[in-house]
C-alpha cells in the first residue's frame, strides 16, 4: 500500500478521533437492503463486481482513501488506496432483518482498523426475503451525518438515471455583513454559559439511561411514511424533526415505564444541528438542547411544545456552531472525561436529510436504509432517522444490557404510526415489535 502524507486533521476532526477508543466507537453507520440485481444475482453478491464499481468511485471519494497518522501530539491525514478485498467484505449470514439488526449491534461495538482508509462496506446475506443486507461503516472523523450520506451519494448511482437530490446547505447563521461587537459578546456570553453546563448542568436526575454503558447493544430499526409524517406536522406548525422528537418521546414514557422509574416533566435530549459547510473539515455540527415534554398528556400539545422549543433554540445553536469542547483535541478530552458522570442530557436524537430518489449500488436497487447513530459520554439510548425515497427510516440503538429497547421501540413506532394519521395493528411488519436484545 503506497501512502503519501497530507495537510494535518481539521480539529474539530481530531477531536472526533479523541472520541474513538474502548468502548465508544465513534463510528457512523448505515445499514440497508438491496434487491436482486447488478451484483447480486439470486441473492448471491459478487464481490468481484461490487470492488471493481466501487473502485472506480474512490477516485472522487478523497475522504475514502484517507486514515489518521499521528504526527507529534496530533495527526496528520495518510492517504492511500484501499485494499478492497479487506473494505469490502461478505460476512455470515443472518436470518433477517432481526438478524440484521442483531449485527448492527454488534458493530457499534467494534472499532474500525487505524492502519488503513477508515471506512468498510460489508455484505450480508439473508438480511431480506429476496437480495443481500449492507452495512456501510464511515468514521466520524472523515464525516459527520450529511457527509456520510455525501459519500453514500458518491458511491451509490441513481435508480434509472434519475437525478437524486443533493442535500441543500443549511441556512446561514447569520444574515452576513461585518460582525458587531455586541453580537461577538453575545456569543462569547453564550459559550461561556453552554461550557458551565457542559461541565456542571444537572437537569437529568438518577435513571438507568445514564451510566457505564456494557457491551451489549441492542438496535431496532422503525419506518415511517415520510408525506403523511410531514402533513401532519406541518398542519400543527411543526417539522418533521419535532416529529421525531415527540415520538421519541413517547419512546422514553414507555422505556421509563417498563423500567418502573418515575417519569420527570421534561426530559432533556441533544439534538445535533447542521452548519454552513466551510473549510477541509468533515465536521459541520452545532448542536441543541431540547426538552422533551414527558408530563404533557395531549401529543398534540407535546408535538407543538416541541416545534415551540427548537424554533427558539435553532438558531441560537447555529449562532454559536461547534459545540466548544469539540473544537479541537484538548476540548474534546475533556468533555469525554467530563461525560462519565454528565447529568445534562438523558440521550441523542438525530434527523439527517437522504437522498430523495431511488438508489443502486452496481446496479442492484437500494430498497431500505438505517441510519445507527453513536452512544457517547455516559448515555445508553440515541436515536437516528433519515429520509430516502419516501419512508422516514429510523433506529433506536441502545445499550442491551440496562435500558428497556423493546418497549421503547414500541412506544416511539406506536406514535410514530399515530402522527401519520394511521392507527397500528398486529403484525404491522413496518413497526412491528423488534427483537429482544436484552
Amino acid at each position: 500500500m503506497t501512502t503519501t502524507t497530507g495537510p494535518r486533521l481539521a480539529p474539530v476532526d481530531e477531536a472526533n478521533l479523541v472520541l474513538d477508543h474502548a468502548g465508544q466507537v465513534n463510528v457512523f453507520l448505515v445499514a440497508g437492503l438491496l434487491g436482486t440485481g447488478g451484483f447480486v444475482g439470486d441473492g448471491v453478491p459478487d464481490l468481484t463486481v461490487l470492488r471493481t464499481a466501487v473502485g472506480e468511485r474512490i477516485s472522487a471519494v478523497p475522504r475514502l482513501r484517507r486514515f489518521a497518522v499521528r504526527d507529534g501530539r496530533r495527526h496528520r491525514w495518510a492517504e492511500a488506496a484501499p485494499d478492497l478485498d479487506q473494505h469490502i467484505r461478505l460476512v455470515d449470514a443472518v436470518a433477517g432483518r432481526a438478524g440484521l439488526e442483531r449485527l448492527c449491534g454488534e458493530l457499534m461495538g467494534v472499532p474500525l482498523p487505524q492502519h488503513r482508509p477508515l471506512w468498510e462496506l460489508l455484505l450480508v446475506p439473508g438480511a431480506g426475503a429476496v437480495g443481500v443486507g449492507m452495512v456501510l461503516r464511515v468514521h466520524h472523523a472523515l464525516a459527520d451525518g450529511l457527509g456520510a450520506v455525501s459519500i453514500v451519494q458518491q458511491l451509490f448511482d441513481p435508480d434509472d438515471g434519475a437525478a437524486t437530490r443533493t442535500v441543500p446547505p443549511p441556512p446561514a447563521a447569520t444574515a452576513g455583513g461585518k460582525p458587531d461587537l455586541r453580537g461577538v459578546l453575545g456569543r462569547g456570553a453564550a459559550g461561556w454559559r453552554r461550557i458551565r453546563m457542559t461541565l456542571g448542568g444537572r437537569e437529568v436526575g438518577p435513571t438507568m439511561l445514564l451510566g457505564e454503558r456494557s457491551p451489549r447493544r441492542g438496535v431496532a430499526f422503525l419506518d415511517a411514511d415520510l408525506p403523511a409524517l410531514g402533513a401532519h406536522a406541518r398542519s400543527v406548525g411543526a417539522t418533521v424533526n419535532d416529529a421525531l422528537l415527540s415520538a421519541a418521546a413517547s419512546g422514553y414514557l414507555a422505556a421509563l415505564a417498563a423500567a418502573g422509574e418515575d417519569v420527570p416533566d421534561s426530559l432533556p435530549v441533544s439534538v445535533p444541528v447542521a452548519l454552513q459547510r466551510r473549510g477541509p473539515s468533515g465536521n459541520h455540527v452545532g448542536v441543541m438542547l431540547v426538552l422533551l415534554p414527558l408530563g404533557e398528556a395531549d401529543p398534540a400539545d407535546r408535538l407543538r411544545l416541541i416545534a415551540a422549543r427548537t424554533r427558539s433554540e435553532k438558531v441560537p445553536a447555529r449562532q454559536q456552531g461547534t459545540l466548544e469542547f469539540m473544537r479541537g483535541p484538548i476540548g474534546a478530552r475533556i468533555l469525554d472525561r467530563v461525560g462519565r458522570s454528565q447529568h445534562l442530557v438523558a440521550g441523542f436524537v438525530t434527523d439527517v436529510p437522504g437522498p430523495a430518489g431511488a438508489l443502486r449500488l452496481a446496479g442492484a436497487p437500494v430498497t431500505a436504509l438505517w441510519p445507527v447513530g453513536v452512544l457517547a459520554a455516559n448515555v445508553r439510548l440515541g436515536v437516528a432517522a433519515l429520509s430516502h425515497d419516501g419512508p422516514l427510516r429510523c433506529s433506536v440503538h441502545f445499550d442491551a444490557a440496562w435500558v428497556p429497547g423493546v418497549p421503547f421501540s414500541r412506544g416511539m413506532g406506536e406514535e410514530l404510526a399515530r402522527l401519520e394519521g394511521r392507527p397500528t395493528a398486529p403484525g404491522d411488519r413496518d413497526r412491528r415489535l423488534p427483537p429482544d436484545h436484552s
